[in-house]
């Protein structure tokens, strides 16, 4: 590939390093925003924070990405993905012609007996586009013509680790950015008061660790990482100042600090201090806009009863879909929710009872909020989790409880708005779930298709680290053309 078509700040179209540029021209862009920061007003409120590539390649479809994940692995099988044949054999032995050799987890490889597993829960046509969905998701059911479902999904990660590093950050090992860091790099910021790239995870819930690395930037500046916040009276730690320390004061600490790290610059023009300039300034102006964010309390009653009871919780699914509108509404371009608890290797029926009553209604009402609102078009909303189950039992198979394993060779996911065409499913997997058969749809394909709903060529945003380019699709990738409205 030509160095010209890359986008990467090392190394410009023009041929001048990053570096280089700036020690041509002094201080670099961590001081010119100080210098207008030290202006109050001059870019509040003001598109600021370009990125690397000035801009989208092409017009894009989208403006930004809430991005549900459902941690653990829900069953396509029993939400998304109807298989009569499983229902058929239910109990009989999975074929060998079916499983071709294929590794399972060390989990249930050793078991003597792999059952096949019929779903209980019923599947019907949704909306009038006629897309099948279980009942255990009536909310979602009734939004299916805004859907775009993937039923051919697949990945290599067996494992949560990995499973989930790879969904967010292209590879199954830690190190490389996530998403939400990818595209802040590349588009930059919309609003300079926020964040562009803002994490919640549901609180109380159990199942596999959720950890800072899945939203971080890895070898991209630490500018891009992303932000979490956390339920209750401080959703930012460490964010309000000290007992006796005012906002007069922490701004005058700032500007000293600032003073110094200008000369450091001038020295030393290191893309880490600028970022380091970066947000401490942002966290100031957040000391402001983060209070009003998240206050639900001036959200209308009839807008809280369409996210369920819940939404009037801190910190549950339903709260963080409703906080997840609000920051859309203010220009923050990646909102990344986690909701952990779908592991079922065991007693699967009632543990999927209990993750569809937490997010069925929220993650409807989101989609349907922000098509209220006229912000769908441009809003691109995702489900789904990092693998899918097995149609095999793990475990003993009984008469009304059973477990399935993890499944990395075929699972469902959905989008909704921001360009996909709804009403549509992607993709077929064989009449025993096990296997895709048509349109397979792999991360590094989905990946390269959310780039490009938000105008980005996903082979020309990379970043040279180590002494190769690297991209969020690594050497693969490519759009799903049946998914684009």
């Amino acid at each position: 590939m030509m160095k010209s078509l890359l986008c990467t700040g090392f190394e410009s179209t023009v041929g001048m390093s990053r570096r280089g540029f700036l020690n041509s021209f002094g201080m670099g862009l961590g001081g010119i925003a100080l210098g207008s920061l030290l202006q109050p007003g001059a870019l509040l409120g003001a598109p600021t924070g370009r990125g690397v590539m000035g801009g989208p390649h092409f017009a894009p479809k989208a403006k930004r990405i809430i991005y549900l994940f459902q941690s653990g692995g829900p069953s396509q099988l029993d939400l998304f993905d109807p298989k009569p044949t499983l229902v058929e054999k239910h109990g009989t032995e999975l074929p060998e012609a079916i499983r071709r050799g294929q590794r399972l987890t060390a989990m249930s490889g050793n078991q003597a007996s792999l059952p096949l597993v019929g779903s209980p829960f019923k599947f019907a046509p949704r909306g009038q586009s006629g897309v099948e969905i279980s009942d255990m998701l009536p909310h979602i059911s009734g939004i299916a013509d805004d859907l775009c479902l993937i039923r051919s999904m697949h990945t290599e990660a067996i494992n949560h680790g990995p499973g989930v590093t790879h969904m967010q950050t292209g590879s199954q090992f830690p190190g490389r950015p996530s998403i939400g860091a990818w595209l802040n790099y590349g588009l930059g910021r919309e609003n300079d008061n926020l964040p562009s790239f803002v994490v919640m995870v549901t609180k109380g819930k159990g199942g596999q660790p959720l950890v800072s690395r899945l939203w971080g930037s890895g070898f991209l500046p630490s500018e891009n990482q992303g932000l979490r916040f956390r339920s209750g009276a401080n959703p930012v730690l460490h964010l309000q100042n000290p007992d006796g320390i005012g906002r007069d004061s922490r701004r005058l600490m700032l500007d000293r600090l600032g003073e110094l790290h200008e000369l450091q610059l001038e020295s030393n023009p290191d893309a880490e201090i600028e970022s380091r300039i970066a947000q401490y300034e942002m966290a100031f102006r957040m000391q402001t806009s983060i209070p009003e964010v998240t206050d639900l309390s001036g959200e209308p009653e009839h807008v809280l009863r369409e996210y369920g009871d819940d939404v009037k919780k801190p910190g549950t699914f339903a709260a963080n879909c409703l906080q997840a509108r609000r920051l859309a509404e203010r220009g923050v371009r990646f909102i990344q929710l986690y909701h952990p608890g779908w592991d079922q290797h065991g007693g699967l029926p009632g543990g999927l009872r209990t993750q569809a009553r937490e997010t069925d209604q929220p993650s409807a009402a989101l989609v349907r909020d922000l098509k209220q609102r006229g912000m769908l078009d441009d809003t691109l909303v995702i489900w789904g989790g990092e693998f899918g189950r097995t149609n095999y039992c793990q475990g003993t198979l009984g008469k009304d409880n059973f477990g399935r394993d993890h499944h990395g060779r075929c699972y469902s996911l959905w989008m909704a708005g921001g360009g996909t065409k709804g009403g549509t499913v992607v993709g077929q997997t064989d009449d025993y779930g096990y296997n895709v058969v048509e349109d397979g749809v792999h991360v590094h394909d989905f990946h390269a298709t959310l780039l490009h709903l938000l105008g980005i060529d996903h082979e020309r945003l990379t970043f040279k680290y180590q002494g190769r380019y690297f991209r969020l699709t690594d050497v693969h990738g490519h759009v799903v053309k049946g998914a684009l409205a």
